[in-house]
């Protein structure tokens, strides 16, 4: 460090000293700060990147405004003192099969470096030793390609390094084996230890290695689906991340067999089966120990067969109404409804818009000891200790309206019905709601008011629905945006007024939107947050529901009683810098000019 003020970069493998020396020079952290730590770790023998050791002391920069500097911002900043790109690892874009076909595992840990891809005659590789590079053109006579270098985070590059190999020879390896030929516990409730099953013999083991990959990437990216499809020379595997699909990675036909028939087993699914849909069920743990439970469907396709996992976090399901999206007001009008003794309580949107999420933590806050809540449901999509859940079996005659019938003879207090599609099931709900019991169920309609009209095409006669019908709520998800990279822009009168129509709605001063940074994977949006519709059936409305109800006016007048239209509740989420008028406009449907 007695050459602490030499201003250029240093030539071969970092010190902490050539680090520290830097970072004094660029006014980033104090001289005194930067020797004290060059004394005490001297001596230090743990072979730690100088950029970890110095982003665990939780420093400050000494330039405003005093960011923490943290081991990201110092790859950054150290990738731009090299001239090089700085490259953030994202594992869901790593292509594993011709990146480690590049160099040795042996030879990328010695040079600190890991290969990313090959294509087009040039091949980029990350390194954490950005001033050493006499190797680059040993390297590229032997590949005879062009050496394309990166700089990435040495966290990064020492978590994945590993993985790439262990993919790719478990990819080579399951290409040999023969697939499908795996033996295991046959258990409803089988709780999957991932890779611990020590039966299967060494060539399965590599196909179990896959599938763990495959789910531990999928928690890790909070995905909400995983999809394997095949087609005629490859398979494609993709993940569903906040309402969007993204391509993963590209697996040979016959490894995507070995896949498919592996989470068959786990999900207690017949595996010689391979003509008809069939239906099964996961739960397994993340790496932190949380449950999550994954609900699986197969179908049959011109290539093969297509297995989609809809992943179940028990955690969402636990979030309160807040946390989901309600606002104050939404959340007290929810638990009016949900207080009452009796009746029914409706919430529409298609699919995929979050009913479930909702009638399950709600069902969680009314399942008291005191409280007997049973559910009929097709299929059971989360197994809750606290409920008794009853599955929809069609192929033995059990419907809906049969299961609400057996619920009826069990002394229920809440019954929650999985969806009203016919008659038969709607009358049978309409009757448990007239002898004393809470009902709740999901209908596809495009808004709350609509739920009328299809309760009355249904064939249930409007008296029942007057003195049945409690609250309908209306829902859709919105991408919300990422709270690290959003950024305000101004929003034109006019932009506000075609959103909002008539109603008396104040033009915020300024609107956000998405940029992209690594938190939300360069997409502009983490997470997704519920819009609701709540039409409370009030004297007035229920003169309006008629045989011949007329739509137009009920929901005028349901608007003139209080109900907020989903496009207004997003236009509030979005005047709040949640979300985006474009989020909105894809899920919301437009207000009727009146």
């Amino acid at each position: 460090m007695n050459k602490i003020n030499a201003p250029t970069n240093p030539t071969g493998r970092l010190t902490l000293g050539d680090v520290l020396r830097m970072l004094v020079n660029d006014g980033m952290i104090d001289k005194v700060q930067a020797e004290k730590l060059y004394k005490d770790r001297k001596l230090d023998s743990s072979n730690l990147h100088p950029l970890v050791v110095i982003g665990e002391q939780k420093w400050k920069t000494l330039t405003t405004p005093h960011k923490a500097i943290t081991i990201e911002g110092l790859s950054t900043w150290l990738a731009a003192r090299a001239g090089l790109n700085y490259y953030h690892i994202d594992p869901l874009k790593l292509d594993f099969g011709s990146a480690a076909q590049i160099v040795s595992k042996g030879y990328a840990e010695r040079l600190k470096i890991m290969p990313i891809s090959a294509k087009n005659g040039e091949a980029t590789i990350a390194t954490t030793e950005p001033f050493s590079t006499d190797w680059i053109e040993d390297l590229e006579r032997v590949l005879k390609m062009k050496i394309k270098l990166v700089f990435a985070n040495p966290l990064e590059i020492s978590r994945y390094l590993p993985e790439i190999y262990n993919l790719a020879n478990a990819m080579s390896a399951a290409n040999l084996a023969k697939a499908g030929q795996i033996v295991g516990v046959q258990n409803f409730e089988q709780l999957v230890e991932l890779g611990k099953d020590k039966n299967l013999d060494a060539n399965e083991q590599h196909v179990v290695n896959i599938v763990d990959w495959l789910f531990k990437y999928a928690f890790e990216q909070h995905a909400s689906d995983i999809h394997l499809e095949p087609r005629r020379n490859m398979g494609m595997m993709r993940f569903r991340i906040d309402g969007v699909l993204h391509q993963v990675y590209q697996l040979p036909p016959n490894i995507m067999n070995a896949i498919t028939s592996r989470i068959k087993l786990l999900g207690r699914m017949d595996m010689v089966e391979k003509r008809r849909p069939q239906d099964g069920r996961i739960k397994t743990l993340t790496a932190e120990g949380a449950e999550i439970e994954l609900r699986l469907s197969t179908m049959p396709t011109a290539f093969g067969e297509k297995l989609v996992m809809r992943i179940f976090a028990p955690d969402v399901s636990a979030k309160d109404f807040l946390a989901l999206g309600f606002s104050k007001a939404q959340a007290v009008t929810w638990n009016n409804w949900t207080k009452s003794p009796n009746g029914i309580i409706l919430v529409t949107g298609p699919t995929g818009s979050g009913k479930t999420t909702t009638l399950y933590a709600t069902l969680r806050l009314l399942a008291t000891p005191e409280v007997n809540v049973c559910t009929v449901e097709e299929p059971i999509e989360m197994v809750e200790p606290m409920f008794n859940q009853m599955q929809v079996q069609t192929n033995i005659g059990l419907n809906f309206a049969d299961g609400i019938r057996t619920l009826m003879r069990q002394d229920p207090d809440i019954i929650m019905v999985g969806e009203i599609r016919d008659f038969e099931t709607a009358d049978m709900a309409i009757q448990a709601a007239l002898t004393g019991h809470l009902v709740l169920s999901t209908l596809h309609t495009n808004d709350a008011p609509s739920a009328i009209t299809r309760l009355l095409d249904l064939g249930l006669p409007s008296y029942l629905i007057h003195s049945t019908v409690l609250g309908i709520m209306a829902q859709r998800l919105v991408r919300t945006l990422c709270p690290s990279c959003k950024e305000s822009e101004p929003i034109e009168q006019s932009k506000w007024d075609a959103l909002v129509g008539t109603y008396k709605m104040p033009k915020p001063d300024r609107i956000y939107k998405p940029v992209g940074c690594m938190e939300c994977r360069n997409t502009g949006f983490r997470g997704r947050s519920g819009i609701y519709e709540m039409l409370t059936i009030t004297p007035a409305l229920r003169k309006l529901i008629t045989p011949e109800t007329d739509l137009a006016k009920l929901t005028k007048l349901a608007r003139q009683e209080g109900m907020q239209p989903l496009i207004i509740n997003g236009a509030e989420k979005i005047a709040a810098g949640l979300t985006t008028i474009e989020e909105l406009m894809k899920v919301a449907p437009p207000l009727e000019m009146e």
